[in-house]
């Protein structure tokens, strides 16, 4: 039995449907669910990537691309996880066409915020001179997945920051109407700000920013500086 197959198995013995009723709710019953709790569910996961080892790391790719496309969301979270476990120092400069597949496939803030950190933010610390060209791509497509991901792709870079490029972003998508953007635009500056919350705050009373962004921008920066 292949790894996938497995992984199924497992979860469909495991499945708890009061859970699955709530989680689904949850996510504006977008998507399916077994009802497995995170821990339980990695639990379970990581045991299995054990005994499959071979198997996965010969087609992780493959693998995490039919786990994407699976009916239940526990399956597309295990499809990310094994990208983010295997890629890291290990990608290929055509990866970044599997990571926009990720963002735009099965999307909603869930998955698009930690393929946009893990996989988009690592792939570009390891292909640098790809930012310009990926950034703007996604920034200028009318995919708002894609929008959301070149804000956030920097969350964890810290002082690494780009805050250029940051604020940059931030101006362009300033005047959306969307939710998932007005809302990422606002924790991207206020990662930001626990490094650098002066430059964040002189940014944020500069810029005309809708409300949302700006108070999730600034609600932990001590304004008096």
């Amino acid at each position: 039995m292949s790894f996938i197959s497995q992984l199924e198995a497992t979860f469909d013995q495991k499945r708890n449907e009061e859970n699955a009723f709530k989680m689904k709710k949850y996510l504006k019953n977008l998507f399916s669910f077994y009802g497995i709790k995170t821990v339980e569910r990695r639990a379970v996961f990581h045991d299995l990537l054990k005994s499959n080892k071979q198997e996965i790391s010969e087609n992780f790719r493959q693998i995490a691309l039919k786990l994407l496309k699976k009916e239940f969301r526990e399956l597309h979270y295990c499809g990310i996880e094994i990208l983010i476990k295997n890629l890291k120092k290990n990608y290929q400069k055509d990866d970044i066409k599997l990571i926009e597949t990720f963002l735009i496939t099965n999307s909603w803030w869930d998955s698009v915020d930690t393929i946009s950190k893990y996989l988009l933010g690592q792939y570009l610390i390891e292909f640098p001179n790809e930012t310009e060209k990926v950034i703007e791509r996604f920034s200028n497509s009318e995919n708002m997945w894609l929008n959301r991901s070149a804000i956030l792709f920097q969350l964890g870079y810290k002082k690494k920051t780009n805050y250029e490029l940051l604020f940059s972003e931030c101006l362009k998508h300033s005047k959306s109407k969307e939710f998932f953007i007005q809302k990422a635009i606002g924790w991207a500056l206020r990662e930001y700000g626990s490094i650098n919350p002066g430059l964040v705050l002189n940014f944020v009373n500069k810029s005309d920013l809708k409300l949302l962004s700006r108070k999730e921008a600034i609600r932990k920066i001590d304004i008096t500086i």
